[in-house]
């Protein structure tokens, strides 16, 4: 079984130039499916709300739904916004989005380990 990657995009513009295809492929390995949505603040408050019980828009969920396959929805309007907060690029904040949340899909919860895992990635693709 070949790993399959779907994007999807709710808003318009143009997405940061990130590998993220390539990124999870290298996260999760060889026959994973990722479905992932890139969205807006008003779909992300709704699953915010619906899955979290928080009524606001967060910036990118992830949810398994089996051992080879889940869905990540990155709200790129939330992570324009943090990435100027923060005097990041957009791109390097997506990624690292993009990676935190392909690590929640391999099991990993917040803590050292799955810090340490983030900064491995983030050095590995130049981010």
């Amino acid at each position: 079984m070949e790993e399959a990657f779907e994007l999807r995009k709710t808003i318009r513009g143009t997405l940061p130039r990130v590998p993220f295809k390539e990124l999870a492929a290298d996260i999760l390995g060889p026959n994973y499916n990722l479905s992932f949505v890139v969205t807006g603040d008003a779909l992300m408050k709704r699953l915010n709300t619906e899955y979290r019980n928080k009524k606001c828009p967060t910036n990118v969920l992830s949810f398994p739904l089996s051992y080879n396959e889940g869905e990540i929805f990155l709200n790129l309007r939330k992570t324009e916004r943090e990435a100027q907060i923060q005097k990041k690029t957009l791109k390097s904040h997506a990624a690292f989005l993009f990676i935190h949340a392909c690590l929640h899909l391999k099991g990993h919860d917040h803590g050292p380990k799955m810090e340490a895992l983030e900064k491995l990635a983030l050095k590995k693709w130049g981010f």
